[in-house]
């Protein structure tokens, strides 16, 4: 993965999520569930590490924008 760059947390209420999992279903199920509360920079793949198992995946989450439940 990058590194998490100054920018990407210059204020309170600003997260860097990185969510490993078995399967590229499980990442984005993760994902879903995040940006149905807040707004969320989503991640449109996953990465794999080379002889290590599952996936990786970032997503940026503004908990300062939370959104209107259902």
């Amino acid at each position: 993965m990058n590194p998490i760059r100054d920018v990407h947390v210059a204020e309170p209420g600003l997260l860097v999520v990185d969510v490993a999992a078995a399967d590229d279903a499980t990442a984005f199920a993760m994902q879903n569930a995040i940006a149905q509360r807040w707004a969320t920079a989503p991640a449109e793949h996953t990465t794999r590490q080379p002889g290590e198992p599952g996936v990786r995946l970032r997503c940026y989450v503004d908990l300062r924008q939370e959104l209107a439940g259902p």
